[in-house]
């Protein structure tokens, strides 16, 4: 965990939860993205 940046053990989880969250939330708008694009193309 201290080679993430983070001296304690909670933060590092916290930060790690809150980054796969984002994640998700990303993947789903670029999904929606595309997902529209394809729909116009044809």
């Amino acid at each position: 965990m201290h080679l993430m940046g983070h001296g304690r053990t909670r933060a590092a989880v916290i930060h790690q939860h809150a980054t796969s969250e984002r994640d998700r939330e990303i993947a789903a708008a670029m999904d929606r993205l595309i997902a529209g694009r394809s729909r116009r193309r044809r």
